[in-house]
């Protein structure tokens, strides 16, 4: 770029161009920098007077008594406010709100005079950081002395970026060069100026440009003299200047978010402003997994394509996978933290080595001394092996069951020293009393023993809001140990100094390969620990197949469409159908070709082939009238036929869905359940009991969570026993008795056949029904002898298939009674609370106990809360932050908002005069 062309910076005006120090938005130049003071007043007066733009008028440095005036207030001690960036932003923020047509003509004021001519000459726009470089033409008139500078918008990679962007940019720009590199811009910028103007201007113009090099050095001189005026008559003018500009109210998201913005342009300007041609995650894919990719693979063109990167340490068919993805591969050994895997078998430890002859070398003793009550209750020795790292470091023990867990924290918490209490025993203590606040006072007894410890147990059978508690007090330090399940493998990252496998079992199941990794990997991880191991606990038994584990390959990955007797596939094919992506047999063959199955079809399918297939579960899907055939056109004409031919050259058909598969499309509904589900509503249709809620929940009651189910009977009779009448009827024509219920808690014989998964399904109803009444889940826990994990994952599959039973429902004209009930009932599932603390349930960061707080408190709607105070909600609500507080009302007001538009939009519907009113002629086009 011409070094001479003129700066025109997008937006923003800046003067005063060739001083040393960074200019403020507000101080204009105290002199010329290209023409006397008198010439440029009077062109700037005539362009504001073409422009039609009230544009602030500047001045040079003026007797101090000139107060009213809004001059250069800062003159040229621009440096006393370098880092007055807030000024900054405020003075551009208004300017450009209230003149918004500066936006399109943004015009330099030194580049007003240096284009006198009337002439056309492009210049080069250089953004701010050399992100990119624009050309314009540039206008001028010699009456009026003004230049109109068009900026092309997709042009300028900084165009939508707010002003202050482009300004911290211009900060960050301006702080890396001393003010030695200026002066040498200065000298710079005249011999540029004179080359460029020698190349694309005639004679005449050349020498106007001497003449106003020469009147810029004499007014730089006076600039000189003026610096040496009074500070304090600077100061003056800018408190005046400041008083009466009026400064414009941000909103403290807008300045966080334009914040952030800022850093990470500022990253991305320093990437790409280094030597590497590697753009970084900015643009596309990490440098280091970019470097590799060229280093091992020859590829350096990922940038243009890439969108997606897939990681993981258990797949070993990844060629399969490669194919399905059209994917790229990468692949390497490498770990940044070392991994030591050790198999224990009695009191001897062996490391893993795939050199050694059969995969194992001995590499120590335990040395714990063992009382022999010590070494009755820990026959594995876990408390030698896990007070050898905490609770300095953290240790995971990975046990087959879950009752195993909670034994093994119990076991070790027996044999662990006082000292331990001692470890964080503050951060322990407010746990615990976390855990009783999310629990409305309840605590897991095992917990309240293992917890001052620094020992917890994790798995399904705790709530979603105690694993998340715990799960935080590891990943801190605070517990420096968990006895967990393989759930805690996979997906939670919660990495330790040591793993430790107690059995190599998941429940009766041997372990596999993939299983093992998963587990193992939690030890060592990057940034946290320098070193890892994992130890595998086994008994003389299991060896030889352990042996086989830690050496064997991965498992291969498969696709699972083909599984349980091809539901994948009929489910993909009813959303394929319902989408309109394909209708005809052709279009479902490609797409099935193109899927993981049909890249596997070779291996998967042996009997059949993936056409055979394909044509089967449409057939499938056809005799279960969710999808229905259209007409056929053959040579002969349209014929409708009642079978599926497998050659397609004969003849085309497609397929539209039904009403039951559009139903089904639209509530989600697994096709197993399909009918089952129709039946059930058809069912109760003809005697649907509304005394209470049971029959509805029954309705709405998960299918797959029933066959899981293992009622305990004796409970099972009691709470049928404490039905009321109509209870009772309703069970009865659900299909189970209290006959039935009795003789099976009495452990006696029945001959007559009863559908299990009814019972199991209306004893999960019980659960529901309990809980809706009652709506402590630990109460219900207790009652029915259920993990209260396992009840609150029953809650909330219970919820979302009342949502799928109500859309599924809303597509079947006949199921219409269902509609308003399943509203209602899914509003009940979902928060699973009073009626009267479900509006306050609604807001953002309002939970149970909260609710009932603001309840108990006299916030009893919507409206209460939107008109809180939330100063006064801090000091009536215990333990509520500001911040919270203000969440809460602000999130109230939002809800509120929204709830009287939909109203008002209603009221305006309503209103509004009927197109069709008689009397009313219609216009031409609505006519058309």
């Amino acid at each position: 770029m011409d070094e001479g062309g003129s700066r025109i910076r997008r937006r923003v005006c800046v003067r005063k161009r060739s001083r040393r120090s960074r200019g403020i938005l507000f101080a204009a130049p105290a002199v010329a920098e290209l023409v006397p003071r008198e010439e440029e007043e009077e062109e700037e007066e005539e362009e504001e007077m073409a422009a039609g733009s009230p544009r602030r008028k500047t001045g040079g440095a003026q007797p101090a008594e000139n107060n009213d005036s809004e001059e250069d207030m800062f003159g040229d001690y621009d440096s006393f406010a370098e880092n007055s960036f807030l000024a900054q932003v405020d003075d551009l923020e208004q300017k450009y709100m209230q003149l918004p047509e500066n936006r399109k003509h943004d015009t330099d004021f030194a580049t007003e005079n240096l284009c006198s001519e009337s002439s056309e000459q492009k210049l080069s726009i250089t953004t701010v950081g050399s992100f990119t470089e624009l050309k314009t033409d540039e206008h001028t008139k010699n009456q009026s002395g003004h230049e109109d500078v068009s900026v092309e918008r997709g042009a300028d990679l900084l165009y939508e970026f707010p002003s202050s962007q482009v300004l911290y940019f211009e900060n960050l720009q301006n702080s890396s060069n001393d003010s030695g590199n200026q002066s040498a811009k200065e000298r710079n910028w005249n011999t540029s100026s004179h080359k460029t103007t020698n190349e694309e201007l005639p004679h005449n113009s050349i020498e106007q440009f001497q003449q106003i090099d020469q009147a810029s050095s004499q007014v730089r001189t006076s600039s000189d003299v003026n610096r040496r005026k009074s500070l304090k008559d600077h100061l003056k003018r800018t408190m005046t200047g400041n008083a009466k500009a009026q400064t414009p109210i941000f909103s403290r998201t807008k300045q966080l978010k334009e914040t952030l913005l800022s850093e990470e342009i500022n990253v991305a300007k320093k990437t790409i402003e280094s030597s590497s041609d590697d753009l970084g995650p900015f643009y596309s894919l990490p440098s280091k997994v970019r470097d590799l990719y060229v280093q091992f693979k020859g590829i350096e063109k990922l940038y243009e394509t890439t969108q997606i990167i897939g990681m993981s340490a258990t797949l070993n068919n990844v060629g399969d996978l490669q194919k399905f993805l059209q994917a790229e591969y990468y692949t390497d050994q490498f770990r940044p933290v070392e991994l030591k895997e050790y198999l224990k078998i009695n009191d001897a430890i062996y490391e893993v080595d795939s050199k050694a002859e059969n995969g194992i070398t001995f590499s120590r003793l335990l040395n714990y001394k063992y009382s022999d009550t010590l070494k009755k209750m820990d026959p594995d020795h876990l408390v030698a092996l896990v007070t050898e790292v905490i609770p300095t470091y953290s240790c995971l023990v990975f046990c087959p069951t879950k009752k195993n867990c909670e034994n093994v924290a119990e076991m070790i918490c027996k044999f662990l020293s006082k000292e331990y209490l001692k470890h964080r025993e503050k951060e322990k203590q407010e746990l615990i009393k976390n855990l009783k606040n999310i629990n409305s006072g309840n605590l897991c007894p095992i917990l309240k023993r293992t917890i001052p410890l620094g020992i917890a147990y994790h798995h399904s059978g705790l709530t979603s809001d105690e694993k998340k508690l715990l799960e935080e007090a590891y990943s801190t330090g605070v517990l420096c140990l968990l006895t967990c399940t393989s759930t805690l493998a996979a997906g939670v990252n919660l990495p330790a100094r040591r793993v430790i496998l107690r059995a190599p079992y998941v429940a009766k199941e041997f372990l596999k390969r993939n299983q093992y990794k998963q587990m193992i990997g939690r030890a060592g991880r990057a940034g946290i620990d320098s070193t890892g191991e994992s130890i595998l606990i086994l008994q003389e038994k299991d060896k030889q197949q352990v042996l086989e584990l830690i050496s064997k390959p991965l498992e291969n990955c498969y696709s699972h469409l083909i599984q349980e007797s091809s539901k994948g596939i009929q489910t993909l094919f009813l959303s394929l159908i319902g989408l309109k992506i394909a209708t005809n047999l052709g279009d479902i063959y490609r797409f099935m070709s193109g899927t993981f199955l049909g890249v596997q079809q070779n291996i998967l399918l042996k009997e059949r082939s993936l056409q055979e297939i394909t044509v089967e579960s449409l057939r499938y899907l056809t005799e279960k009238e969710l999808l229905q055939k259209d007409t056929i056109l053959t040579e002969n004409g349209l014929i409708q036929k009642d079978v599926i031919y497998k050659s397609e050259e004969e003849f085309q058909y497609s397929f539209h869905i039904t009403k039951l598969g559009k139903a089904s499309f639209k509530g989600t509904i697994d096709l197993a359940y399909c009918d089952i589900l129709y039946k059930d509503l058809k069912k109760g249709l003809e005697g649907l009991v509304l005394e209470s809620f049971l029959h509805l929940i029954y309705l709405t009651t998960p299918y797959d969570m029933a066959s899981q189910c293992d009622p305990d009977w004796m409970i099972y009779f009691r709470q049928f026993n404490q039905l009321s009448p109509a209870e009772q009827n309703a069970a009865n024509l659900i299909g189970v008795s209290e006959n039935y219920i009795g003789k099976k808690a009495s452990g006696q014989a029945i001959k007559k056949k009863v559908d299990k998964n009814i019972i199991n399904r209306l004893y999960l109803s019980f659960v529901l029904y309990t809980l809706l009444k009652e709506t402590n889940i630990w109460s219900v826990s207790e009652k029915f002898n259920m993990p209260r994990g396992y009840i609150q994952n029953l809650l909330t599959a219970a919820a979302t298939f009342s949502s799928c039973v109500l859309h599924f429902c809303e597509e079947l004209e006949e199921f219409w009674v269902y509609k308003a009930l399943l509203v209602e009932l899914t509003k009940k599932l979902t928060y699973c609370v009073k009626a009267e603390l479900i509006p306050l349930m609604e807001v953002t960061g309002v939970l149970e106990g909260r609710a009932k707080q603001l309840y108990n408190a006299g916030y009893k709607s919507l409206t209460h809360l939107a008109n809180a105070n939330p100063e006064v909600l801090i000091k009536t609500i215990d333990h509520l932050s500001r911040r919270q507080a203000k969440q809460i009302v602000s999130s109230a007001k939002m809800l509120l908002h929204e709830k009287a538009d939909a109203l008002q939009e209603e009221v305006e519907e309503l209103m509004r005069l009927p197109s069709d009113f008689p009397g009313i002629v219609a216009s031409p086009i609505e006519k058309a």
